[in-house]
């Protein structure tokens, strides 16, 4: 087995040497380390995947291209001559690819004809997986067959994307690295993703049963990782790792238990479960810090039961609006009644909110849930600002009218104004991208329309976001003042009404720092970027101040998904950044 150390001395004198090291590494393409060598020396394994990967990036299209091609089908013309690397040998073997029946080696053999035939070039998957205990063959060939619908582009960099996961794992598996933090939180999501209230879905909302259980699971994750835990009058698991000072004052860290519909194992719970596992490493060690540290797995943060998002947080923040109590949900079933039920006390809410002058401050752990680190080849990024939102429910009214008989130049009609709109709303939040500004109508209807009746009636949503307010409310008045001239000109009456407005929650400079300085002495680039999606941090935000750091989130970036994806070593570098943090902590 090598070491890190001895590729850092062979980069430097001896570079045949640390080529032939990892030459299985990049499928016979020895100018990756070739290339990689002359960044050396590599402050640890992170650091060398990020210089070689890199070299793949900065590569012309003509060598990425030939690096793909490099690489064998699955159970294709090179498995069954018998000719495949050992690494793919072994790899294709963990996945059962040597195990196919007659009818999935069937299928799999039309779908790489079809694939080649599409992309000109064959189909790469890291068949170990994102825990690298191996995808079993169902999974591969629904992977195959969805991947087969992308781009050419989409999927040329989504090959090399996994060529770069291909290529990570061989690393590990070299220097005999095992992200063990990592791959604990990965268990830990798949444990928990069993408790659903939907058959073969993730779905797990506000005090439905699910949502206990996993409360009561992740209280005995937080116990047995060192923390005195307890479940609060509002559902938050509360965690804390106690500092030898009594005196001291509070970091908090946390996210969201809740999940969408049919959503992902990751989205929030990643914060929560990899929050514990630093401390249970901590604690394994002995080790304790300056400051107490409290791990907040916050109970609500979607609105899918109630329609009401932040509760938990809010709660903690002291900003709990007790009318919520009497909201009910789709089957008549009021707040108040379902934490009840729960065995908690609505009446004990407001003593949850925390004294803003005993805390330090707050940072997430998140994962992405968009393609912005895929795109950039990077495990993590810093985020700087967690996007406001306004939002409106637009109303169209013009005239139903018979299609057949009404002249083009007479008609007054309600899709077509939508129509225009929508347009100028991509076309309007395609500007400012320095403050992450986009546009959505993801509501877009036409009540009771006909196939043979000018649309009377037309009715869309229409979400505003970005990373600055004054950006976003630039936007949102062009884009009213737009409604306005395209329904006057269309002779459209027309009402816009606000349903939320939520400010931009800036992430603290002093904080983001820190999280930098940690980033850079796990081995990887420091990177900037905006959260387009709320969390619990912005709530937090009022209370004291925040920091986000969010984890590479595989498959194109999709969330709230079944297919949403991060891998155990993506989380291990999460861990190790949030590791030395804390570690390094200090005080504004």
């Amino acid at each position: 087995m090598s070491t890190l150390e001895q590729l850092n001395r062979l980069a430097t004198s001896d570079v045949p040497a640390f080529i032939d090291i990892l030459h299985g590494i990049y499928e016979h393409s020895p100018w990756i380390p070739e290339r990689a060598a002359k960044l050396a020396p590599f402050s640890n394994i992170t650091a060398l995947k990020q210089a070689m990967q890199g070299v793949v990036s900065n590569a012309t299209r003509a060598e990425q291209l030939q690096l793909i091609r490099a690489h064998p089908e699955l159970a294709g013309k090179a498995a069954i001559a018998g000719t495949l690397t050992v690494e793919s040998t072994g790899e294709q073997a963990k996945a059962g690819l040597n195990l196919c029946s007659p009818e999935e080696f069937a299928t799999l053999q039309q779908l790489n004809s079809d694939y080649n035939a599409k992309f000109g070039f064959p189909f790469i998957l890291a068949v170990k997986g994102a825990t690298g205990k191996g995808l079993t063959r169902q999974q591969i060939i629904a992977t195959f067959t969805r991947r087969l619908r992308n781009q050419p582009e989409d999927e040329l960099r989504e090959a090399l994307r996994q060529i770069g996961r291909i290529a990570e794992m061989r690393l590990n598996d070299l220097l005999g690295h095992v992200p063990a933090i990592g791959a604990t939180v990965m268990e830990w999501a798949e444990d928990i993703a069993v408790w659903s209230e939907d058959e073969g879905a993730l779905t797990c909302t506000y005090m439905s049963d699910a949502h206990r259980r996993t409360a009561n699971q992740i209280a005995d994750w937080m116990r047995a990782a060192g923390m005195h835990a307890h479940i609060d009058p509002v559902g938050n698991v509360v965690g804390r790792y106690l500092s030898t000072d009594p005196r001291a004052k509070t970091l908090i860290t946390g996210s969201h238990y809740d999940t969408v519909r049919n959503g992902g194992k990751y989205d929030g719970r990643e914060g929560i479960l990899l929050a514990i596992a630093v401390v249970k490493h901590l604690h394994e060690r002995g080790e304790t810090l300056p400051f107490h540290f409290e791990v907040i797995a916050f109970a609500e943060e979607e609105g899918v039961r109630f329609k009401s998002t932040f509760l938990g947080s809010n709660a903690v923040i002291g900003q709990f609006i007790m009318d919520l109590l009497d909201i009910t949900d789709k089957d008549g079933i009021s707040m108040r009644e379902a934490i009840t039920q729960a065995g908690h006390d609505v009446n004990a809410i407001p003593q949850i909110a925390r004294n803003p002058d005993d805390v330090l401050g707050y940072v997430e752990v998140h994962i992405e849930q968009g393609p912005v680190l895929l795109q950039h080849d990077l495990p993590v990024g810093i985020v700087t600002s967690i996007a406001g939102s306004s939002r409106y429910q637009v109303e169209l009214r013009g005239v139903a009218s018979h299609s057949g008989t009404t002249p083009m130049s007479m008609r007054k009609d309600a899709a077509a104004a939508a129509a225009e709109i929508v347009l100028y709303v991509e076309q309007r939040c395609a500007q400012d991208q320095h403050a992450s500004l986009v546009g959505t109508v993801g509501q877009l209807q036409v009540p009771n329309g006909s196939t043979n009746v000018i649309p009377g009636r037309c009715v869309f949503s229409l979400d505003i976001r970005a990373a600055v307010d004054s950006i976003r409310d630039a936007a949102v008045t062009d884009i009213l003042q737009h409604i306005d001239s395209v329904c006057t000109r269309r002779n459209i009456e027309y009402k816009a009404e606000q349903t939320v407005v939520a400010p931009a929650a800036p992430c603290a400079p002093w904080l983001m720092k820190q999280l930098s300085a940690a980033t850079e002495r796990a081995g990887v680039r420091p990177f900037e970027l905006a959260s387009g999606a709320g969390h619990d941090a912005m709530a937090i935000a009022k209370m004291t101040d925040v920091a986000m750091l969010f984890t590479r989130c595989g498959n194109g970036g999709i969330s709230h998904n079944p297919l949403e994806t991060m891998t155990a070593d993506d989380t291990e570098v999460s861990a190790q950044i949030l590791l030395d943090f804390l570690r390094n902590f200090k005080e504004k």
